[in-house]
Parts: C-alpha cells; sequence; structure tokens
C-alpha cells in the first residue's frame, strides 16, 4: 500500500482507501481463523475445609430458638480436636450449647473417636469427684499477645456452653463465634475444672457418646 492516494492524502487519513482495510477506524477485529474463543470465568468451586468430619462421638439431636435441629459432635480433626454443632451437613459457626449430662457422655465416650491418650484424658476428666463451687470450668491458655480461656459454661436448663474466649485490648473477654478446635489436653482441663465444680457430673452408662 501506498503512503499517499490517488486523492492526494495519506492513504491512513483517507477515508475513502482506506475503507476495508486495516487502516479503517471503523473496522471491527476478526477473530483469527484457529484462534482460541473467549470464556467466560467459570465459578470455582472449594472444599469448605472448615466443614471436614473426621472420626467423631454425636449426642443430640436439640432445638436450638429458632426451632433448627442440631447435634453436637466431637470430632477429631487436623492439628486437635474439634466439639461442634451440625445442622445436617452444615458446621454451625458458634459455640456449641449441649446438656451438661450429655457433654460428659461425649467425653467419657472419646475412645471411639480419638487416640487412645487422648480419649482415656477426656474420660479422667469427667471421672472426678467434686470439691468446689462454681459455674464455669476453665483451661487457661494464649493465643498471639492475647489470654485465651477454653470455658464449660453452665446455662440454663441444665445445658452448658462450651466456647473459646479471647480477651482483648483494655481487658475486655469476647466468646468466638466459632466451634472451639484445640488439642485434647486443652479439653481436658475445662472438663476436669467443670466437674470438680459441679458444672459436670460423671456420666451414667446410659448417656455415653454415640459413636459415627
Amino acid at each position: 500500500m501506498t503512503l499517499f492516494c490517488r486523492h492526494n492524502r495519506y492513504t491512513a487519513d483517507c477515508p475513502i482507501c482506506a475503507k476495508g482495510t486495516a487502516l479503517d477506524p471503523g473496522r471491527s477485529p476478526r477473530r483469527r481463523a484457529g484462534g482460541t474463543a473467549s470464556r467466560r470465568p467459570r465459578s470455582e468451586v472449594r472444599p469448605n475445609s472448615a466443614a471436614f468430619s473426621g472420626p467423631h462421638v454425636s449426642a443430640g439431636p436439640y432445638k436450638d430458638d429458632d426451632g433448627i435441629s442440631y447435634v453436637v459432635r466431637l470430632e477429631r480433626v487436623p492439628g486437635g480436636v474439634r466439639l461442634a454443632e451440625w445442622a445436617g451437613s452444615e458446621l454451625r459457626r458458634r459455640a456449641p450449647v449441649l446438656p451438661a449430662a450429655d457433654l460428659a457422655g461425649l467425653a467419657a465416650g472419646a475412645i471411639e473417636a480419638l487416640a487412645e491418650r487422648d480419649a482415656r484424658a477426656l474420660a479422667d476428666a469427667v471421672g472426678q469427684g467434686r470439691s468446689g463451687e462454681g459455674d464455669t470450668g476453665v483451661s487457661s491458655g494464649r493465643a498471639g499477645d492475647f489470654r485465651e480461656e477454653l470455658r464449660v459454661e453452665a446455662m440454663d436448663d441444665d445445658r452448658v456452653r462450651v466456647g473459646r474466649w479471647l480477651q482483648a485490648p483494655r481487658g475486655r473477654w469476647e466468646l468466638r463465634d466459632a466451634a472451639p478446635m484445640l488439642p485434647a489436653a486443652r479439653y481436658a482441663e475445662a472438663l476436669a475444672d467443670a466437674t470438680r465444680k459441679g458444672v459436670l457430673a460423671p456420666p451414667s452408662g446410659d448417656e455415653r457418646a454415640r459413636p459415627i
């Protein structure tokens, strides 16, 4: 293609001679033959690691204040033990609540789900005699620069809540909206303290957890 056209203009600037050529500013680009067609991005489905379910024992079902049915599982997960509410196949993001007797039963039946040493520690924790008074069993620890506690708290209707609390700046304690996941030794310490204070009672034979 020559630089000047027959209309004595630059070919690229001539609306007549540039029409239909690669120099035509109004020309829409064509897809080259053999090229790859553009694709819409697909939504990626990732496994929900929080919903991992390992070997466990369960208690329930129960209903919360909204009428939602759930069970509580004591389960072995990577890195420790988790006590959690499950509504169907959904892991609930809150501290689990269940009858005190059922929590003792879960601890006593943990041999069905946990390593023998961990299961024995939990069973021994709820097998102690009462030696004091209180409404909360506590296992203290640290989370980074902050103090942290695993608490077994007495609630109404002989129920207990098992939750992880963090001490925020200025000394305020805050309950984490999640199922606690900690080493078995931390659970054993909190359960033993709760049993000594009378928050929990040693389970009878018919209160053992159901293995899954």
